[in-house]
């Protein structure tokens, strides 16, 4: 039978299907927007440090101008053609161009210096007032065209950058050239341009010369600085890229931007976790969202199971049993819902049936023992007929002992059987009454024999009248009669902590499995001709009076025959029908 989903299953199943669909949408779409956005982030810095490097690279360029600047100045052009003419107020000129120095000089809004140095009269003319006038110079210096940085000399300086420009312009040493032009700056104004970008940004940037040297903020620790700078030594930087660095444990996204003016790279780095901080936390918050929902939903469900499922299914299982015929079934489950007014008048219901198929099956059970007590009292005349024949054939033939034997054991069955007063007897006396009755057989079938054997204990249990005699009989006549070879009936008494068990087993012509089957179904439903008011009524009265787990059961047995099984309860109370009160013959 195909498995059938209940409403249960079929509502989780739908929280299922609802949910699933937005998980994968989601996770999709998250990939995509973490990779968009992180990108975007990324670009973003990328080009932030593009423009501040732009500022820095203008300032610098302001500043790469000042030498040509001086070397167009009429007036400084002047004071080298005229050094040496002993006319020329000297000393007054070197005031004016000292004065138009410190002027250009505070123009700029960087912390600098300009320098007019003239090799061949050993002059140093400049801005600052600790170089103007000084005969001391790197004389024999080469002309450095381009920025070149002059480590500091005390780690409070910071360094500075320098650019000279010669005349002539071939010039390759200083002694070589007639005039130089010199213009440096501090580190300082860097520093100060990189704690700038640092507080409007909130990271840590650095310069890096791509070798050894690097300047940071002013707030900056040096050793991620220190770190990135070994982790980029020998690497062949571009001009602009990002790159991702494993440093202190942490994975770092590093931007760089390479200057055009000084050849150093500005470096700005932060870690990944940082980046994606937002993202993740929108990630997080709708997996704690979507695993709220599922626990709502399972939640929802529990409720759903609890309050409507088990129900359900209480009936359910509570209606199968009543359909098998267990009308002792009640539920005592309580929904807490509307589910306890059907409760309650299911059990008003079955509890009603209970009463009603009792009733009339105690009423069939009654008039099946009015039935039985009047076969009883009716002398059976082919039984009778046959024995009374046999008498007449031994005493004809002067057998005086098979007489006797037929006509005591005649009268024993007899006297039992007739007697209707009292339903219940012991199983010894039920024993007894099968003794006479096989003694009987026997005296007219040679071949039979018999063996009883009942542990002692089990002789006084208590049992419906002529339970065992039916099942003999049919022995008998369906087994040994019908059966040439068959010739012994075995009557065996079992006892457990539950339930006695009395076996009659023979040896004769047997019955067929499906011969078995018919019989047990028989026995479940109305009595009817093929099965016989005896084996019908052993069964009924027995679970009738000794409950569920007792009755009649039919086997095929080890010899061959059939083995028939009475089985009842040893802890339960017999009903016992009205006493009758009938006189000894």
């Amino acid at each position: 039978m195909p498995y059938k989903l209940n409403i249960f299953s079929k509502i989780l199943i739908l929280l299922v299907l609802l949910l699933t669909p937005i998980v994968v949408l989601y996770s999709f779409t998250n990939r995509t927007t973490n990779k968009v956005v992180q990108d975007q982030i990324q670009s973003s810095n990328l080009n932030q440090l593009s423009f501040f490097m732009h500022q820095l690279d203008s300032n610098v360029e302001r500043l790469a101008m000042s030498p040509v600047i001086l070397g167009s100045d009429p007036y400084i052009r002047e004071f080298i053609d005229r050094s040496d003419d002993p006319a020329y107020d000297m000393l007054r000129e070197q005031s004016r161009i000292i004065e138009k120095l410190s002027l250009q000089s505070v123009a700029s809004g960087w912390v600098n210096e300009l320098t007019i140095v003239i090799p061949k009269e050993k002059k140093v003319l400049s801005s600052s007032i600790f170089v103007n006038g000084t005969d001391r110079w790197p004389w024999q210096d080469p002309v450095h065209r381009t920025w070149s940085f002059q480590a500091p000399a005390d780690a409070k300086s910071g360094g500075s950058f320098y650019r000279e420009i010669s005349e002539p312009v071939r010039a390759e040493v200083l002694n070589q050239a007639r005039v130089l032009y010199q213009v440096r700056f501090s580190a300082q104004n860097l520093i100060q341009l990189l704690d700038v970008y640092k507080s409007d940004k909130r990271s840590d940037p650095f310069l890096f010369d791509g070798a050894t040297a690097f300047i940071v903020n002013s707030t900056a620790e040096t050793q991620i600085p220190a770190a990135i700078r070994e982790g980029l030594r020998g690497i062949n930087l571009a001009a602009s890229g990002q790159i991702q660095m494993k440093l202190v444990d942490q994975q770092y996204l590093i931007s760089y931007v390479k200057s055009d003016q000084l050849g150093w790279y500005l470096i700005d780095y932060v870690p990944v976790q940082k980046i994606l901080s937002p993202i993740t936390m929108s990630r997080n918050l709708f997996y704690i969202s979507i695993g709220l929902l599922l626990g709502m939903s399972v939640l929802a469900s529990f409720l759903l199971y609890r309050n409507v499922q088990i129900p359900l299914v209480k009936m359910i299982q509570s209606v199968q049993k009543v359909k098998r015929g267990d009308l002792s079934v009640r539920i005592t489950y309580r929904a807490k819902n509307e589910f306890d007014f059907l409760i309650q008048r299911f059990n008003e219901m079955a509890e009603q049936i209970q009463v009603l198929v009792e009733d009339v099956y105690a009423e069939k059970i009654r008039s099946r023992e009015a039935t039985l007590k009047q076969l009883q009292s009716q002398i059976h005349p082919h039984f009778l007929y046959n024995s009374l024949f046999f008498i007449i054939n031994s005493a004809e033939m002067e057998d005086k002992e098979s007489v006797v034997a037929m006509a005591q054991n005649l009268a024993e069955y007899y006297r039992y059987t007739t007697r209707v007063e009292n339903q219940v007897v012991r199983l010894r006396d039920e024993l007894d009454m099968a003794r006479h009755y096989l003694s009987i057989q026997t005296l007219r079938i040679h071949r039979l024999t018999y063996e009883i054997t009942v542990p002692d204990p089990m002789l006084e249990e208590r049992i419906p009248r002529l339970i065992l005699q039916p099942l003999v009989e049919n022995a008998i006549v369906h087994g040994i009669e019908r059966s040439l070879g068959g010739d012994r009936i075995t009557v065996t008494g079992e006892q457990d902590a539950e339930f006695n068990r009395l076996i009659v087993e023979d040896n004769g012509a047997g019955l067929t499995d499906d011969a078995l089957e018919q019989l047990h179904k028989q026995l479940q439903t109305a009595m009817t001709d093929e099965i016989g008011c005896g084996t019908w009524n052993v069964h009924h009265r027995l679970v009738y009076q000794f409950g569920q787990g007792s009755g009649l059961h039919l086997e095929r047995g080890a010899s061959g025959g059939v083995r028939s099984v009475l089985t009842w309860r040893r802890d339960a109370q017999l009903q016992q029908g009205p006493k009758m009160e009938v006189p000894e013959a």
